[in-house]
């Protein structure tokens, strides 16, 4: 399959028909919602025909790593391709033909890229781990539920069956990803968060390749799949949107947390095949990505309410708690938040009610403030870290455990 040429598309003036101005949920969420007071912190408001110049992403993909598929997974199985990927990470033996192809796209990695600084991206980490359970309600109830608002960003999983498989594995992965990246040291050479972060890219390319070739994917409507505009999109909800949504939670961040936040998904970022040039250094540019994104996306679509009420399910159809009053109870709790971190006008469109039982939950968020009143203090602040870090741990075996 030759490579798409993005100059024969805008030469054509081929532009995506999800390529619009949105007028229902973002739109929304920068006049009325936070989005405006996010605004504020600008010198000067984005100018959204801006947004042309970046059309050009969506047609682009992360040819590097699809190469490697091709020559690897395609040819081999896309289980045993991730296994000979693990196996050389881990210092196992692998066959020479496939050792090569592995280890040249490894070579070509950054690494070790000149403006990375190890002792910011820690204080990413910090933040990250000192968000407990209120981190990983954040990445499932507002970035996850969410992302949903769109239509496009979310096309790939609908054709590749996520809703088949059910939200409850995609909900396992995604943790299981994110708590493996953001451990100490997880990003160093041999850490668990390289693995993570290569064998995610691979499962992209896997998906994209397959998508293109198979699946009836219409590129004048969506543009490429898992382009890198959406993957800056996401790579923004695990940076911009999760701060967002922990102030929401009642969590005072740290001047040096939130520039170490960016600096980590920036690292991340170009590790997942996302251009450098394109990932934010600060909470200012990413402010104008995030806004350039969100107000050229259409809005959601009957996929976008059938994801959002799966995910809304999940915590009934999987097998924990135990107890099927405690699953029900989950729901509602995670409805709870969905209402408050992303408001009834989103709730609203993706079909989100309301609950009542469920705001037992802002007894969370009052614990949140407490906590966040002595965060400056450097040994509570540590404290609050590990003890935050023992809870995605025990999260992550409780999803791989029961799931």
């Amino acid at each position: 399959m030759q490579p798409i040429s993005v100059n024969t598309f805008l030469s054509n003036m081929q532009i995506p028909e999800r390529y619009e101005i949105n007028r229902t949920a973002f739109q929304y969420y920068w006049t009325k919602g936070i989005g405006a007071s996010l605004l504020d912190k600008l010198t000067e408001k984005p100018v959204l025909s801006d947004a042309n110049k970046l059309i050009p992403l969506l047609y682009q993909s992360d040819d590097s790593c699809d190469q490697l598929v091709k020559n690897l997974h395609l040819k081999i199985g896309f289980t045993q391709g991730q296994q000979f990927i693990a196996d050389y990470l881990q210092g196992k033996s692998v066959p020479d033909l496939y050792k090569s192809l592995i280890s040249d796209f490894i070579a070509r990695l950054p690494l070790e890229p000149a403006w990375l600084d190890w002792n910011k991206l820690q204080q990413g980490v910090a933040i990250s781990q000192r968000s407990g359970l209120s981190g990983l309600i954040v990445l499932r109830d507002y970035c996850l539920m969410g992302g949903y608002e769109s239509s496009a960003i979310n096309k790939p999983l609908i054709f590749t069956g996520a809703l088949k498989k059910g939200a409850v594995k995609r909900l396992t992965e995604t943790v299981t990803f994110w708590v493996d990246i953001t451990g100490d040291n997880a990003l160093k050479e041999g850490g668990i968060g390289i693995e993570a972060i290569l064998m995610t890219r691979c499962i992209h390319s896997f998906a994209r390749l397959n998508l293109l070739k198979y699946g009836g994917w219409k590129i004048n409507k969506w543009g490429i799949p898992l382009n890198t505009w959406d993957m800056l999109a996401t790579n923004l909800g695990f940076s911009l949107v999760y701060l967002i949504g922990l102030k929401q939670m009642k969590f005072k961040i740290l001047k040096e947390e939130k520039e170490g936040l960016f600096h980590l998904w920036k690292y991340i970022g170009t590790l997942l095949g996302i251009p450098a040039d394109f990932l934010p250094d600060s909470e200012e540019e990413a402010i104008k990505a995030l806004y350039y994104w969100t107000m050229t996306q259409k809005g959601g679509d009957e996929d976008s309410i059938a994801l959002a009420q799966a995910l809304m399910e999940e915590p009934v159809d999987a097998a924990y708690p135990r107890s099927k009053f405690g699953r029900r109870l989950m729901r509602e709790i995670h409805l709870y938040y969905n209402n408050h971190l992303l408001g009834r006008y989103s709730c609203n469109l993706l079909g989100l009610g309301k609950t009542i039982i469920g705001q037992i939950a802002y007894f969370n968020i009052l614990k949140n403030k407490r906590a966040n009143s002595r965060i400056t203090e450097p040994t509570w602040r540590q404290k609050q870290i590990i003890k935050g870090r023992k809870v995605h741990e025990h999260v992550k075996q409780i999803y791989l455990t029961y799931n």
